[in-house]
């Protein structure tokens, strides 16, 4: 059956963990700072799309299992604050509030991340748990990530189940598979490239709209024999060969409809260079973000001021186009890079860039002149 990717409707849910985000002020390390203070908010990859997509305009919903307690409340409060919708995560009696620490990277040091979420209240619900008529009913896209399936064998079976209600209701699926080395441990029978790959190949055929990086495209086995072994080549710009993954990938997947990928250049923790490519499938057509003059040039950014979260920004930009009719994929694509590029200037995970600033780096201001 195909699947129509154009809805009236702009409402969009995601399912995920949220956790609390504590970082030390600045670039100053755990140790400079313990015991002492640290900078408290709340973050979690698919909270961080529906705060980016709510705070653009969209009506934007979060679906979660949280604990009760005050952290609870902090964070329901947070997210009303940027207009994220609260009315289905559920209050349970089961697990805790997860938690990440995080240090921002300067020059040669890169950024660090430690996860404290194991029995975190997510991990420990069933699909069952949520009502998924109610959740559902109005959405145009179902956003999942393949971090909360990480957690736990369970967090794994409710997204599955999450992505198999909207199917059954016709709602679309966009799933960001965001691999993380430091999770994927439930199973110590399989190591975690293993157990990813094995739990994605249920998960991607659900889905229409993937989110995955070159790295991703190995946990499911589309890299081809005479890439397989370039490690080298996966750092980079190149959208030439993120295109022909993504025909790999779309071949072994026929389900998907759209693949993006987005390209980092690591020249320090300060410096990257950015772009992306979006393939769509249907059309075997390959988009390639930024573009200035009509010509692909990716954004330079060398002063970064956090970049965790900036592929949800990316996340959040592209499903914003894709729900708007004066938006083509192009320029879906060209305002989803834009989003992600600002959100590297913006402290925390959540990207507070309007569309209007979106919009004018879109268009070639990119030398951030003081606007008066």
């Amino acid at each position: 059956m195909t699947r129509n990717l154009s809805h009236n409707t702009t409402r969009i849910v995601a399912f995920g963990e949220i956790m609390a985000r504590m970082a030390p002020s600045g670039m100053l390390r755990l140790r400079q700072v313990l015991p002492g203070s640290l900078d408290v908010t709340f973050a979690g990859a698919e909270a961080n799309v529906a705060s980016s997509l709510a705070l653009l305009g969209c009506q934007a919903d979060f679906v979660t299992a949280l604990p009760e307690g005050p952290l609870t409340d902090g964070c329901l409060g947070s997210l009303r604050s940027v207009g994220v919708g609260v009315e289905h995560i559920r209050i349970t009696d089961r697990g805790r509030f997860g938690i990440y620490f995080v240090e921002m990277g300067a020059n040669q040091r890169p950024s660090r991340v430690s996860y404290d979420r194991e029995y975190s209240a997510i991990s420990q619900a069933t699909g069952n748990d949520f009502h998924w008529d109610s959740i559902l009913e109005g959405a145009s896209w179902l956003h999942l990530t393949g971090i909360t399936p990480a957690l736990s064998r369970l967090a794994a079976e409710t997204t599955l189940h999450a992505a198999r209600s909207a199917r059954e209701r016709g709602v679309l699926v966009s799933c960001d598979v965001n691999f993380r080395s430091k999770l994927w441990r439930w199973d110590p029978a399989r190591p975690p490239q293993q157990l990813a790959g094995d739990v994605l190949r249920e998960l991607i055929p659900l889905v229409d709209l993937l989110m995955a990086s070159e790295e991703d495209f190995r946990l499911v086995g589309v890299i081809p024999p005479e890439m397989a072994g370039n490690a080298a080549a996966s750092v980079g710009l190149d959208p030439d060969r993120a295109a022909t993954m993504a025909r790999r990938m779309a071949t072994a997947f026929p389900n998907l409809r759209m693949i993006a990928t987005t390209l980092r250049e690591n020249i320090s923790a300060s410096h990257n260079n950015w772009s992306a490519m979006l393939l769509d499938v249907p059309s075997d057509t390959v988009y390639r973000a930024p573009l200035q003059n009509g010509r692909y040039q990716p954004y330079e950014i060398r002063s970064i001021v956090d970049r965790v979260g900036g592929g949800d920004a990316f996340d959040a930009g592209l499903l914003y186009g894709l729900t708007h009719p004066d938006f083509t994929l192009q320029t879906s694509l060209e305002f989803a890079t834009a989003a992600s590029c600002l959100s590297h200037s913006v402290v925390g995970d959540c990207n507070f860039a309007s569309r209007e600033e979106i919009e004018d780096l879109m268009n070639g201001a990119r030398s951030g002149r003081v606007v008066r």
